[in-house]
């Protein structure tokens, strides 16, 4: 697996719907009532391509949320044709794909190699392994985390920020009512934000993978 599934996937056609987050393609479909919600998502797992093997799928209120998988990395040609079927299913049922509403919130946990605590990160949340350096909430309820390796020649001995992950089309506009909220901007590249409150607490708003690019090398 590579870089390649997502990017076969962003350029595919009939995907307008998803969203390629760092945390895999995702889609929101709202409907008229959690009841609504309840049957899409019964007609979503009925679909051939669902194999429920890694997709989730999350019911809040009116609005039904599928990730087709934990990570980018992980999407293969097979997703491609699913996401298509679950949005020719979503629009029979009347739902409407909100990419504004599509996001992935992580917890990113950084030190110096001889720190790098994947394990008990996993343990003291409660945590499932996503890959070597992360972990994901089983139920779904929780944001992910990873494990972020500080450069050796840095003196900070450890820190965390928090990652925010949207559609391509709404990061800006994301970046935009933070600063208004009283953010500021300390660093950014063409599609990744790291701002910083006034107590100086740090938060990316990115729009990686979702934008096509490469992970920036973000400061920590």
């Amino acid at each position: 697996m590579s870089e390649q599934g997502w990017r076969e996937f962003l350029a595919a056609d009939g995907v307008d719907d998803w969203v390629v987050l760092h945390g895999g393609a995702t889609a929101v479909f709202k409907v008229r009532s959690i009841g609504d919600a309840a049957r899409l998502a019964a007609a979503v797992v009925e679909l051939d391509a669902f194999d429920g093997s890694e997709a989730w799928l999350t019911i809040v209120e009116a609005s039904l949320t599928v990730r087709l998988t934990r990570g980018p990395i992980r999407l293969e040609p097979r997703h491609v044709e699913l996401a298509r079927a679950i949005s020719g299913v979503a629009s029979a049922h009347g739902a409407v794909a909100d990419r504004a509403s599509v996001q992935e919130v992580q917890l990113a946990i950084a030190s110096k190699t001889d720190g790098l605590d994947v394990g008990f990160w996993r343990a003291v949340l409660g945590y499932a392994p996503l890959g070597d350096d992360a972990g994901f909430d089983p139920l779904g309820h929780g944001s992910t985390f990873w494990m972020q390796e500080l450069d050796e020649a840095k003196a900070l001995r450890h820190a965390m920020h928090v990652d925010v992950s949207v559609s391509r089309d709404h990061a800006e506009g994301r970046v935009a009512a933070a600063l208004a909220a009283g953010g500021r901007i300390v660093w950014e590249s063409e599609e990744h934000w790291t701002l910083a409150d006034r107590a100086g607490n740090k938060v990316d708003i990115t729009a990686w993978p979702d934008g096509g690019s490469k992970a920036p090398a973000e400061p920590a």
